[in-house]
């Protein structure tokens, strides 16, 4: 991974938080960070889409929902700089955290391969 790349993609407060969201409940649909960030989906969606072309996300479709995680190979340097991120600034995502937990009918993860 570029140092640059990967620090413009961390440049926008949208991408930002959205990483951070990510960070922090693992892994999230659209429907989940539009109501999240109260922004509108084609705004979050291409967000998203930068965020994957920039390999710092990973998705994967269930159903109907397609779902977000932080890319499992990115470099160690780079998971540290979104860990430390995250950890360092408990107040960046309180009131994020809060409209996701307002949020009603959210997509049903997979308890369980089968």
């Amino acid at each position: 991974m570029n140092p640059v790349q990967f620090y413009k993609c961390l440049s926008d407060e949208t991408r930002l938080r959205c990483l951070m969201l990510i960070q922090h409940e693992q892994e999230l649909c659209v429907c989940e960070l539009t109501e999240a960030l109260q922004e509108v989906q084609p705004k979050i969606s291409r967000h998203l889409g930068q965020l994957r072309q920039c390999e710092l996300l990973l998705d994967r479709r269930q159903g109907q929902w397609i779902y977000y995680r932080i890319n499992p190979d990115l470099p160690e340097w780079a998971k540290q700089v979104l860990g430390d991120t995250l950890a360092g600034n408990p107040d960046f995502l309180a009131q994020n955290l809060k409209c996701l937990q307002r949020m009603g009918d959210r997509p049903t993860r997979m308890q369980a391969c089968c």
